[in-house]
């Protein structure tokens, strides 16, 4: 995983990674577990299970920024890897996003598209790992672990799919190009997201 920027950079606020707002601010206070670690695990599991994956339950709008992604419940990828990083860097906890090349659907001829996933820096043990929070389902079942990987999406070389191995402080500028210009969810996911990052 390529750092880019000093650590201090995975804790700033910005536009889509909003943490400031009241709404974040009052779900962090609700997070009172001992060890940081354990605080990092109840995020991880929270921004996974209780946030929907907007295609995953048919949801036409587009949330973008982390407080509307907390506000309305749902959001895809982008929008979950805004929120989950939002909340962990509110707590003094660096987090970044990074991204894999997948299949769209399942196989090569259906296209490709890029899916967002997040960096967490773990202070006690003085790594980073990455962690999936795009929400299980049959045949997803992504978990935050220390001495191994258990994403989403495991990587198909051989279907030309690839990590990027480039831990981004703020969202990629495609990414963010793609939620702002679309207005309908659904049809963003079927055929308008990115397929390569540039």
């Amino acid at each position: 995983m390529k750092h880019e920027e000093p650590i201090s950079a995975y804790l700033q606020e910005s536009e889509f990674i909003n943490y400031s707002n009241p709404l974040i601010q009052e779900l962090i206070a609700s997070f009172n577990q001992e060890t940081e670690l354990d605080r990092i695990k109840a995020v991880y599991e929270f921004v996974r299970d209780q946030i929907d994956h907007s295609f995953d339950i048919k949801s036409s709008e587009v949330t973008r920024r982390a407080s509307e992604v907390l506000e309305k419940k749902h959001g895809i990828c982008y929008a979950k890897s805004h929120l989950l990083a939002a909340i962990l860097r509110g707590m003094d906890i660096p987090a970044g996003i990074c991204y894999q090349r997948l299949t769209l659907y399942d196989k090569p001829e259906d296209g490709y598209c890029v899916h967002a996933l997040n960096t967490i820096y773990l202070r006690e043990l003085d790594k980073w790992i990455r962690v999936d929070a795009r929400g299980n389902k049959e045949g997803v079942n992504a978990q935050l672990l220390i001495d191994e990987e258990k994403l989403a999406f495991p990587i198909r070389i051989e279907y030309g799919e690839k990590d990027y191995f480039i831990n981004y402080a703020q969202p990629h500028p495609q990414i963010i190009k793609t939620l702002v210009n679309h207005s309908n969810c659904i049809e963003m996911c079927q055929s308008g997201l990115p397929e390569q990052l540039d």
